[in-house]
């Protein structure tokens, strides 16, 4: 199994960067490997979600549960997809009104060694740059 984990410190409320993350909806728009999201079920605590993954001529969709606990968390469990497993813990530690530390830890195995060549060097790549991406991200809908 393999495990990620980055985190960044923002000048943020841990509010905003739970909602930033929390809106799959708009992974498209700034995540250049995400074919398309949907969201399947929302509630306050809970959200079942889809992402595609498109990227170097491969495409793969997987299905999570998330469960909310805002601002604190969001932690991901598979329910469909390429994984064998997969578990992700985005964490946002409010470290005053106006600033946040953000982390993401994935835990993840691929379901057999042929795709494991392909998508698992290409997850691991994505999963590595996605707290980045959501600084980024952050920097457009807020400011700096």
């Amino acid at each position: 199994m393999k495990k990620i984990t980055r985190s960044a410190l923002l000048p943020y409320s841990a509010e905003c960067m739970f909602d930033l993350v929390n809106d799959v909806a708009t992974y498209p728009e700034f995540l250049p490997w995400c074919g398309g999201s949907e969201v399947i079920e929302h509630t306050d605590e809970k959200m079942v979600a889809s992402i595609l993954i498109t990227k170097a001529g491969l495409k793969h969709q997987f299905m999570t549960r998330n469960e909310l606990q805002r601002p604190e968390k969001i932690e991901l469990h598979l329910l469909e997809g390429p994984f064998k497993s997969l578990y992700g813990l985005w964490e946002f530690q409010s470290l005053d009104t106006e600033a946040c530390k953000i982390s993401l830890d994935i835990e993840f195995e691929i379901n057999n060694s042929l795709l494991n060549a392909a998508i698992g060097v290409i997850f691991e790549q994505i999963v590595s740059t996605l707290v980045q991406s959501f600084c980024d991200r952050a920097k457009q809908v807020y400011g700096s």
